[in-house]
């Protein structure tokens, strides 16, 4: 989808999206992943516009290895949660093509269920390359969907690299869907994820796997509880579920619904999100003095130069670096 840069009224696509027109909140998502300088600086525009109109959701990560079943559980636990009458907003971070950039997994084709609701919305986003897997502009992608009257947004990682920290640094709970049978794989499980996590949640635990899911479950429960918690008013809970035969997803629900209202009750909540609020303008700040390092023409020309000189060994890594600086200004 192409945005008109000339164009385009931000007052009205603003207007148009809190009244949940859902080809205007695609509009202004396809306006935020743009890269073009002109359709940042409208993209700028728009989320302080529609600012004092968010922050009521639901921020919800997910995440898990490949294969853990993760679109398959959102898809039924976000079918549930429309049938209850809620509005619920997908944003799926996909891997990126490394040759065109785009999303390669396609995850309506993976949620056929919630695509299909009305009250649903789902949103592939490349990676592009950001650190850790994470699509650049999630957040503000987040807070659009929340203007737009979403009452739910779910942001599921690809499971890969430090995404699972970033997500969990802009959502309000955070949940690891893990495989049944711990064994070897709670020996090479990160024990940073399982710091981070709010919830633990065995997927896969019908049929023939529910015995392994039970004891996976006692183990996770026995590293957690060595661990020193993330806040002093929650401890992570191990749930077991089945995303694919509706099992367990309404209780797992309620344990994200009690972490809110638990949160809220201690101030936590609060205070978390202001901090979120602070690490995202760094986070962006980053990404800008980063952007200007590659665009500046100037630097690129003496890039290439810098990077031949330190690979032979002609030239340290720290006198390339403060060369790049005096160039920038900084």
């Amino acid at each position: 989808m192409t945005v008109q840069a000339r164009t385009l009224d931000i007052s009205a696509l603003a207007d148009k999206l809190r009244g949940g027109d859902r080809a205007a909140l695609a509009r202004a998502i396809t306006l935020v992943e743009s890269v073009k300088p002109e359709h940042q600086a409208q993209a700028r525009e728009l989320v302080q516009k529609l600012l004092p109109h968010t922050g009521k959701a639901m921020r919800v990560g997910i995440t898990g290895v490949p294969g853990v079943g993760k679109s398959t559980t959102i898809d039924t636990l976000g079918s549930n949660l429309v049938q209850a009458g809620q509005k619920v907003a997908v944003l799926a971070v996909d891997p990126s093509s490394t040759r065109t950039g785009g999303s390669i997994l396609g995850d309506k084709t993976r949620m056929v269920r919630l695509s299909a609701e009305r009250n649903a919305f789902i949103r592939p986003s490349p990676s592009s390359g950001t650190l850790g897997g994470v699509a650049a502009k999630t957040r503000e992608t987040m807070l659009l969907c929340e203007a737009a009257g979403f009452d739910v947004v779910v942001v599921e990682t690809v499971g890969i690299g430090q995404s699972e920290t970033t997500v969990a640094d802009m959502t309000d709970f955070f949940l690891v869907l893990m495989l049944p049978g711990a064994g070897d794989e709670l020996q090479g499980i990160k024990k940073g994820v399982l710091e981070i996590a709010d919830m633990i949640a065995i997927n896969k635990s019908e049929g023939e796997g529910r015995n392994r899911a039970v004891a996976a479950a006692g183990e996770y429960r026995a590293a957690l509880h060595i661990m020193q918690p993330a806040s002093p008013n929650w401890s992570p809970p191990v749930v077991l579920i089945s995303g694919l035969d509706n099992i367990g997803l309404d209780e797992m629900w309620a344990k994200v619904v009690e972490h809110r209202r638990c949160f809220e009750a201690s101030g936590e909540f609060a205070q978390k999100r202001r901090a979120q609020q602070v690490k995202w303008m760094w986070t962006m700040l980053e990404e800008r003095l980063h952007g200007r390092l590659r665009r500046d023409p100037q630097v690129k020309s003496r890039l290439h130069e810098l990077e031949a000189r330190v690979a032979e060994g002609a030239l340290s890594p720290t006198l390339a670096v403060e060369d790049i600086s005096t160039l920038l200004g900084l």
